[in-house]
């Protein structure tokens, strides 16, 4: 069965739109799931939908195909090729890293490939994904880094060592708890004190959530929030917000926020 890239038109003039989904219709390996007259509710329903492909009209009123891109976070981004009636527009649209510029009317052989140039552009994607994933659990399991596939082909599997679970220590009066790092499913503050959720149970720590950080395995625990840490693996379901936050939801159904200041993190949720 092959993957259906979800597809979604924008265009201001109906006919445009209308003609061009047609055209995709006879396409077996594509779907298109929305339309969008304008750059707002293009911005809306990228991000709820969050398509493969978008096809994005250049000249819009009010917010221009360009106003859309800027919209939108670098981690939702679609593939994007531009469809306009004016090729003075195609060197900005190359600069904005569309995949592809069709003028109109569009030709079949153009559109046949910037199609192919989509499809090209989603298996290198997927395939440095799955690297950068192998590699990360690779990090995970035996607690060294690795940089490369080469380096790992390198040293091969057998130079790499398991790594113990780092634990971290819960004291209450003279009793000291170590939980397994990996066990911990989120950690929030509540003023002067750390709250650790792990295993059903919540665990207090006193300590300031600078120096918890410092003592949190990097792989595992990641702050999302000035009061937050989240375990990386226990993330099931990422959303984003308009506002530029983003809402996770976790493997046990609780909902954390990942806030602006932190989106540097969402690369540890790749």
């Amino acid at each position: 069965m092959k993957d259906v890239l979800r597809t979604i038109i924008v265009d201001d003039e109906a006919l445009a739109r209308r003609g061009l989904k047609y055209r995709l219709g006879e396409v077996d390996d594509l779907e298109v799931i929305g339309e969008a007259r304008n750059g707002r509710e293009a911005l809306k329903l990228i991000r709820d939908e969050v398509p493969d492909l978008v096809f994005l009209d250049i000249q819009m009123p009010g917010m221009d195909g360009f106003d859309v891109l800027r919209g939108l976070s670098a981690e939702s981004m679609p593939a994007i090729v531009f469809v306009t009636a004016f090729d003075n527009f195609a060197i900005k649209a190359f600069d904005a890293n569309a995949l592809d510029y069709l003028l109109k009317p569009i030709e079949d052989s153009r559109l046949a490939e910037a199609l192919q140039r989509v499809r090209k552009s989603r298996d290198q994607k997927r395939a440095l994904k799955h690297k950068e994933s192998l590699l990360k659990l690779v990090g995970q399991i035996t607690g060294e880094t690795v940089r490369s596939m080469s380096e790992l082909n390198k040293r091969g599997v057998k130079g790499l060592k398991k790594a113990e679970a780092s634990k971290l220590a819960i004291k209450d009066g003279g009793r000291t708890t170590w939980i397994p790092q990996p066990e911990i499913e989120w950690i929030d503050a509540a003023g002067d004190y750390m709250c650790v959720h792990a295993g059903g149970e919540t665990h207090i720590l006193r300590m300031t959530m600078k120096k918890l950080e410092q003592q949190l395995d990097p792989q595992i625990l990641q702050r999302i929030h000035r009061s937050t840490i989240v375990n990386v693996n226990q993330v099931r379901e990422m959303r984003a917000h308009i506002n530029g936050e983003y809402f996770l939801t976790l493997k046990s159904g609780h909902t954390l926020k990942l806030s602006r200041s932190y989106k540097n993190k969402l690369k540890y949720f790749g």
